[in-house]
């Protein structure tokens, strides 16, 4: 019985999904998910202000980076897109103006959910490493918890975790702290009897 090599996924196959849905390919595979849940967006919204503040804008930091999220990053054969990215404001001189990245981010962060954890911390981490990513971050917001992984030659090492209300000093961001609450939903609070 003859079996079909299955054609490796290309830039077309990304156009062809409803957009609500983005799409990856990864070492040849389509990877599609929706776009990111309200719990999500709020704890991505919340860190990409905490880092963009100090260092990209320069307010009570050293500013010098460009972060953006959800770019589109085209490396080698790969499209991927994480949740934020940030590059040394030097990397993107002169800035893009195509509508991806090709230049490596040197931090990003994945806020994991349960449809996109498992490519995110092995598939995307190689294609990272593989590039010259320098760190990532890990946020999960119903565990409610900061993972921080730096490159240390071509292995991921951990280099700080975080829980709950914790104050972050955290690499490639030391010069700036803030509380990890500040990413997650405020849970209502129970009446007083």
């Amino acid at each position: 019985m003859l079996q079909t090599k299955k054609r490796p996924a290309t830039y077309a196959d990304i156009e062809a999904l409803p957009p609500n849905m983005v799409g990856e390919i990864i070492f040849g595979v389509l990877h599609a998910h929706p776009r990111q849940a309200p719990r999500h967006a709020v704890a991505t919204n919340a860190i990409a202000t905490k880092i963009s503040e100090p260092f990209q804008f320069g307010g009570g930091g050293p500013g010098g980076w460009i972060f953006m999220i959800e770019p589109e990053l085209h490396l080698g054969p790969h499209v991927i897109v994480p949740d934020i990215a940030g590059w040394k404001r030097e990397r993107l001189t002169p800035f893009p103006e195509t509508a991806y990245m090709e230049t490596p981010p040197d931090w990003l962060c994945e806020v994991l959910s349960p449809s996109t954890q498992k490519i995110d911390r092995t598939d995307k981490l190689t294609v990272y490493a593989e590039f010259g990513v320098g760190h990532c971050w890990y946020v999960d917001p119903f565990a409610r918890t900061l993972e921080v992984l730096a490159l240390v030659g071509d292995k991921w090492q951990l280099a700080a975790t975080f829980k709950d209300s914790d104050q972050v000093i955290a690499p490639p961001f030391e010069a700036h702290t803030f509380p990890l609450d500040v990413l997650w939903v405020p849970e209502p609070s129970t009446p007083e009897r």
